[in-house]
């Protein structure tokens, strides 16, 4: 112990769960004598991995804990130098003041006041708070209180969310499927190139295609047509909103191309995309299931294509669309493909579906109506818009939101009293979303439950847009607060984030990280999109 810094006991070496995305990894030499292929931070194989199902559930923040969780919750990640700095201290009867002290010498470095008492209901607790903003110094710290002995550490530093972002990001890149990952950008998860054969039709083995690229979105090396698409949704969302926050020297092989690298990203999951559409019908095949029958290594495993769904083919639709719109100025010719081809899923779709039973085809409307202006797509529109439930759409449905934030976006003609219908629907949901944080003791919109991380994420991504729109210095203070729960300011004190600081999810057999799931990624690239 040192200078009254408790250690934590009862912490034992849990298995690890390892990441949604593995990168399929291949024994062959990548270069010489670097035969690397394990994903960042992981020392399994990739048939090893297989065997932890970790695919379906939302991150459960309500099981009960093996260690004893400090009374003074921080974000172990850290505090940017120049934002607001808090901690929360649990408990009714505590000392009145605490103390900020240097990690390294338990040098007391700022003594502040502990203040605002109150209870939370969800977590049948009380909490109070200490402010430590003024503290600016760079360094890696522990707040001491003389009732609820040390919190975990955390660091004081610039740039905390930009290289967050980057981190999260070229999770994307760890996963690409039929790709070599160089050590030059991989590091240790450098491997071969993954699953180049030739696929097969599910329903026809003698037809083969070739389906290499795209992202592995689960721990089986599957790609999905659907998730894909709503992954590139939000990363596109977080691009267009936010586009100097995205850099082009993130460390990938197209890094220094002029494109900003998050592009570049989504482009290698396009082209992919692009492969699983049928030539003739324009529809979209679901995906591409790897095919391990226990012997064959996963890596080189073979690859089925599921048949085509107007579900996947209407998805394509719209983000080739949305793509295609934001790429037009860096590849006007690549960007000019996209959009034919989300044209041919269109017409592949209106004419086997009905274009009012899916949200999804109000989303392809909007994104196609602003690349194009042509008038039968907002037709399709219209139909929704007529709904007496729309504004209830706009709220629950992701479809519909993404479609509605998409039309009031474009410089096509627009009906103003859909715009402002749109308008309404946003600002009424941003209040009562910054109304239930500012009611809460974590300053967030709810601190337990199985669905907490949804939850939390289709908050922050609405209050993001919001944001943009109407800049609110509130919002943006909302979203920080909630980056910080994400990263230990939680109930258990958990970095649910990274495996670098004291208590991270690493140490928990049922915890996953929040960078193992790929739409969770994509809705935490657009809260740290704001913050840089």
């Amino acid at each position: 112990m040192r200078g009254g810094r408790k250690i934590i006991s009862g912490i034992t070496a849990a298995a690890v769960i390892t990441m949604l995305f593995t990168g399929c990894s291949s024994k062959e030499e990548v270069k010489s004598d670097n035969a690397a292929a394990e994903n960042s931070g992981n020392e399994q194989s990739i048939t090893e991995q297989d065997q932890v199902d970790v695919t379906d559930p939302a991150l459960d923040m309500s099981y009960e804990l093996p260690v004893d969780i400090p009374g003074i919750l921080i974000d172990q990640k850290g505090y940017e130098i120049e934002s607001e700095k808090i901690a929360v201290f649990r408990g009714e009867e505590i000392a009145d003041t605490f103390e900020v002290r240097d990690l390294e010498t338990d040098k007391v470095v700022y003594t502040g006041e502990i203040r605002r008492l109150k209870y939370n209901e969800e977590l049948n607790e009380y909490d109070s708070y200490g402010y430590f903003t003024e503290l600016e110094t760079p360094g890696d710290y522990y707040i001491y209180n003389e009732t609820l002995g040390s919190s975990y550490s955390f660091s004081i530093s610039d740039d905390i969310y930009m290289n967050l972002m980057k981190e999260s990001a070229k999770v994307f890149y760890y996963n690409r499927c039929g790709y070599t990952l160089m050590e030059q950008y991989a590091g240790e998860s450098a491997h071969s190139a993954c699953h180049t054969n030739n696929a097969y039709l599910e329903d026809d083995k003698s037809v083969q295609m070739d389906v290499t690229g795209g992202w592995h979105l689960d721990a089986k090396a599957n790609r999905d047509i659907i998730e894909g698409c709503d992954v590139a949704q939000n990363l596109l969302l977080s691009y267009e909103l936010n586009k100097d926050a995205f850099s082009d020297d993130s460390n990938i092989p197209e890094s220094g191309d002029t494109v900003p690298d998050i592009l570049n990203e989504i482009k290698y999951e396009v082209d992919w995309m692009l492969k699983m559409q049928d030539s003739k019908t324009g529809g979209v095949h679901a995906a591409a299931l790897t095919v391990q029958n226990g012997v064959t290594e996963l890596s080189r495993a073979d690859v089925q294509v599921t048949p085509i769904t107007m579900d996947a083919t209407i998805a394509f639709a719209g983000l080739l669309a949305k793509f295609s719109y934001l790429y037009q100025s860096f590849d006007s010719s690549y960007a000019t493909d996209c959009l034919r081809a989300a044209d041919r899923a269109w017409k592949c779709y209106m004419n086997n579906e009905n274009e009012g039973e899916n949200s999804l085809c109000f989303l392809a409307a909007a994104e196609l109506y602003r690349a194009t202006g042509n008038a039968s797509y907002k037709e399709v529109m219209d139909i929704y818009f007529a709904d007496e439930d729309f504004s209830e759409l706009f709220k629950e449905d992701d479809a519909v939101f993404l479609g509605g934030v998409t039309y009031i976006s474009t410089t096509q003609p627009v009906d103003r009293e859909q715009c402002t219908t749109i308008m309404n629907a946003l600002r009424k949901r941003s209040e009562e979303i910054a109304s239930n944080a500012n009611n809460s003791t974590l300053f967030v919109t709810k601190c337990t439950g199985g669905d907490v991380l949804e939850t939390l994420f289709d908050d922050m991504r609405c209050l993001t847009v919001t944001d943009y729109i109407i800049y609110n210095h509130e919002y943006t203070t909302i979203i920080e607060n909630h980056a910080h729960f994400l990263m230990g300011l939680n109930p258990e004190a958990i970095n649910y984030v990274t495996n670098d600081t004291e208590n991270s999810y690493e140490m928990y057999d049922s915890v996953n990280s929040i960078l193992s799931n790929p739409v969770y990624i994509s809705k935490f690239i657009i809260m740290l999109s704001v913050l840089q």
